[in-house]
């Protein structure tokens, strides 16, 4: 995608650089304007500093902004003045990516002032939100694959690359696939026991669990890992919720077993009482539990849009980006287990169309046809310096002062 994005760029008569940090950088783009940087990380903020000043850098386009080398490739070019661009997953997904000026999530500038985000949805109009461009399996797996893996093996023409990512290549790989070949049953016995726990007609909320991996944990949250967030809800479920109130947790699509999670649950689920009242689903999709949950707590996963958009009350641990008074639970988590707030659904329609008018561009990584629609889009952007339009650009980033109170390391 940032081939094509720089092929756009440049045949609108703009100078294009691009900097690689190893093999798989290389190998999806090479060429004119590129080179490679081969320093140990301390030695990368002298260089990129450098870099940016001897090549009149405007702009600087990236993909994530916490990333060991995008952290720093940032901080200098914002103190030099320089327009940055960060692009990530969708949060409209399928079909959608993010753009957004200078940072992510905690970090975002888009406003989180109901008025504000109601004044942005009437101003820029109505936007088409029809699904397009469906994740491909293959588009999603194969490339990453043959992307670390070529790191892997041609380490020694990188011998100081340090990757973002926390597991071994080869060993995520490895679990990967016999997980694969379990996902069949676990699916199976996932929609058996939510349908045996909805059958009983049992009051239950919904916890997506998120990756060790994850920036929005790493990064957007005051957690080291995930099980500590297991021991706050379960810690809360235990001393504030009604007895009759459960709790279903469900993995992550993409977890390939390292944390044996089933075993924290139940190690968790001793430790404060909770006997018969905690459901791990380690198979299926978000829909089913969904259905009939009372609501959903979470990190501050995209689940929680998606919830929200099911109409499901939604209480966040962190601010997350639709963490808006309006939309989800501003009490504390005690009194979400007895009267969770149901999002304003005019509110929401209001969020969602300004998000998609702002910080939102069609198309995908992870679809043949959606990863040139979404270069050509964010090409535009870049170029027109249209990068959180219509007034969705709030100074200083509106979730990060009670971010940091909570203590969230940013």
């Amino acid at each position: 995608m940032f081939r094509l994005i720089g092929e756009h760029l440049r045949s609108e008569g703009m100078s294009v650089f691009r900097i690689n940090f190893c093999a798989g950088d290389w190998l999806h783009w090479h060429g004119t304007g590129c080179s490679s940087f081969k320093g140990t990380p301390s030695d990368w903020p002298e260089f990129i500093e450098s870099f940016l000043s001897c090549n009149g850098i405007t702009d600087l386009v990236l993909h994530g902004d916490q990333r060991i080398y995008h952290r720093a490739a940032v901080a200098k070019a914002r103190e030099k003045g320089i327009h940055v661009a960060v692009t990530e997953l969708g949060a409209l997904r399928p079909g959608w990516m993010t753009l957004e000026r200078n940072g992510l999530s905690t970090l975002s500038h888009f406003p989180d002032d109901p008025d504000a985000i109601r004044g942005i949805s009437d101003s820029a109009g109505p936007v088409d939100l029809s699904r397009m461009f469906p994740s491909s399996f293959w588009l999603q797996t194969a490339p990453d694959v043959v992307y670390n893996l070529l790191n892997v093996f041609l380490a020694p023409l990188y011998p100081a690359y340090e990757r973002h990512t926390i597991y071994p290549p080869i060993s995520e790989y490895a679990r990967g696939a016999v997980r694969l070949f379990g996902e069949k049953a676990r699916t199976t016995q996932a929609e058996q026991d939510i349908h045996h726990l909805q059958a009983a007609g049992t009051r239950y909320f919904v916890l997506p669990l998120q990756l060790e991996g994850d920036f929005q944990l790493r990064s957007h949250s005051p957690y080291d890992s995930f099980a500590q967030v297991l021991e706050s809800v379960f810690g809360s479920l235990a001393e504030a919720a009604p007895a009759e109130t459960h709790i279903v947790l469900k993995s992550h699509p993409l977890d390939v077993g390292f944390e044996n999670w089933a075993a924290v649950v139940e190690e968790l689920t001793a430790k404060y009482g909770l006997n018969g009242r905690v459901h791990y689903l380690d198979g299926g999709g978000l829909a089913a539990p969904f259905s009939e949950a009372a609501g959903v707590v979470t990190l501050n996963s995209t689940a929680g849009l998606e919830a929200l958009q099911a109409g499901l009350p939604v209480k966040t641990l962190v601010p997350a980006h639709y963490d808006i008074e309006g939309l989800t639970h501003q009490g504390d988590l005690a009194g979400f287990w007895h009267a969770p707030h149901q999002p304003d659904a005019d509110l929401l329609n209001a969020y969602v169309n300004a998000l998609a008018l702002t910080t939102q561009v069609r198309g995908s990584i992870h679809n043949s046809d959606g990863v040139r629609v979404a270069a050509r889009n964010i090409a535009a952007r870049v170029a027109a310096r249209a990068l959180n339009p219509f007034g969705a650009y709030v100074d200083p980033p509106p979730r990060l002062e009670k971010a940091r109170k909570l203590g969230v390391p940013l």
